[in-house]
């Protein structure tokens, strides 16, 4: 295909950008560098005020109010310890079955990542909070590093997850679908890896053997009220946040600031409220949401210029001159978008690749809520692909006496139950859209 001057500036700009994030230069800077030099080279002054107007519109959008209070919600149930209480009642409640700790991890990942979707967050977490009894009770240490990445890395996918909050705007979806349309996914997932977990371990026991007798429960009543006390009230929070999203009664802006404070609200209940710890989170919070912030407007900056020059039609145009099907086409978007999340996070890959690849979606005439799952699916299992893996780096800064060569093979084992997942939904995108549809008739 022939290419104009704008075109090759815009296709020059995507390359410095992706090379200079391989090289460690940071995401947000270098995308407005990069938008702002290869932008006055092709389209002038004008550059500037797309920039000015990127960083507005980003900034008073309301939707992007959600982000700090859902942080915030995760942050105080971090600071207060609650995961740990959440993942005792689980390990009493696994504890007679072989690969016990693995289906308590995976449920407090679960849990964990509808109420917060921070994965660093819960990954280290779970790492401090499983390491000492897989480590007393025998248990692989390779099978419970890909547990915790698994687990911690559904964060991604579940609701209130950032990134489809980010996602809903750019693809014209609204965020409650897109959180009704994550929950069945999310579920999937986590059902995948407990019975993986709890399979394998029946059939070799010595990857995770049932828990020692006198670490039983001395009856079921005990099980009961740990889970009572432990799981009940924050089952109780994430469902009435998300409940009130999906269900209408609230925005997502509206249900995170009630999520928030009802997470302040447990904190004070359980007896963990201290100003330390809530001064901690609220710093945590700033920093992290003002991070996202600006990538986002960066972003938002870099693919207004790039399709400014031409570039966003070219590409699409010559995707769409190989003239594939849908199906081996998506799996071509899909394999670019996996390549890409090992190098980087998904904000960039969200806010620039998406974008630029939305010709394509409409051509092939995909279900965007269906597309927008599969996407997200696809950007998690690159966090849990070796050699760039992002969760792996998170346990082993957790956990340094954990060999790297074992978190990787732990993870190889948990990449097979998530391409068994994402195969299922891309073969039954009922999945997906059964929920919003339902919710809506």
């Amino acid at each position: 295909m022939e290419m104009s001057y704008n075109e090759m500036l815009a296709l020059l700009s995507l390359a410095g950008m992706f090379a200079a994030f391989c090289l460690g230069f940071p995401i947000s800077y270098t995308m407005i560098f990069s938008g702002l030099v290869f932008g006055y080279l092709g389209i002038g002054k004008i550059v500037f005020y797309l920039l000015t107007m990127q960083f507005y519109q980003v900034m008073s959008d309301p939707i992007m109010g959600a982000i700090p209070f859902f942080l915030l919600m995760g942050y105080l149930l971090e600071g207060a310890g609650l995961m740990d209480r959440l993942f005792r009642s689980f390990q009493l409640l696994f504890a007679k079955l072989p690969g016990s700790l693995y289906g308590a991890i995976t449920l407090t990942g679960t849990i964990f990542a509808a109420a917060t979707g921070i994965v660093g967050s819960s990954v280290n977490l779970l790492c401090i909070m499983s390491e000492p009894a897989m480590r007393a009770t025998g248990y692989s240490t390779r099978m419970g590093a890909g547990c915790i990445a698994a687990a911690g890395t559904l964060g991604i996918l579940i609701p209130p997850s950032i990134m489809l909050v980010v996602l809903g705007p750019i693809m014209g979806l609204p965020v409650t679908d897109l959180f009704a349309a994550a929950i069945f996914p999310g579920l999937l997932l986590a059902g995948i890896y407990i019975v993986y977990s709890l399979v394998k371990c029946a059939i070799w026991p010595e990857c995770g053997p049932p828990l020692p007798r006198e670490m039983w429960p001395a009856s079921y009543a005990i099980v009961f009220k740990e889970m009572l006390i432990g799981v009940f009230p924050l089952l109780v929070l994430i469902f009435a946040t998300l409940g009130s999203i999906l269900m209408g009664i609230a925005t997502p802006t509206e249900a995170s600031a009630c999520g928030a404070f009802g997470a302040l609200v447990l904190t004070i209940a359980y007896r963990k409220f201290t100003w330390k710890n809530f001064t901690k989170a609220l710093h945590s919070t700033i920093l992290l949401s003002a991070m996202i912030l600006v990538m986002i407007a960066s972003c938002n900056f870099f693919g207004a210029v790039f399709s400014r020059l031409g570039g966003a039609t070219w590409l699409s145009n010559a995707l769409l001159s190989l003239n594939a099907s849908p199906m081996p086409m998506l799996l071509l978007i899909m394999a670019i978008i996996f390549f890409m999340g090992w190098a980087m996070e998904w904000i960039p890959i969200v806010l620039v690749l998406i974008p630029l690849l939305m010709p394509v979606v409409e051509a092939m005439q995909y279900d965007k809520l269906w597309y927008c799952l599969v996407v997200a699916v696809t950007l998690q299992t690159s966090w849990l692909s070796p050699p760039v893996a992002l969760s792996c780096y998170f346990i082993k800064g957790s956990i340094p006496h954990w060999k790297l060569t074992d978190i990787y093979k732990g993870m190889f084992q948990y990449i097979g139950c998530q391409l068994a997942g994402l195969a299922l939904i891309m073969a039954f995108p009922s999945i997906v859209t059964f929920l919003p549809n339902w919710l809506k008739s």
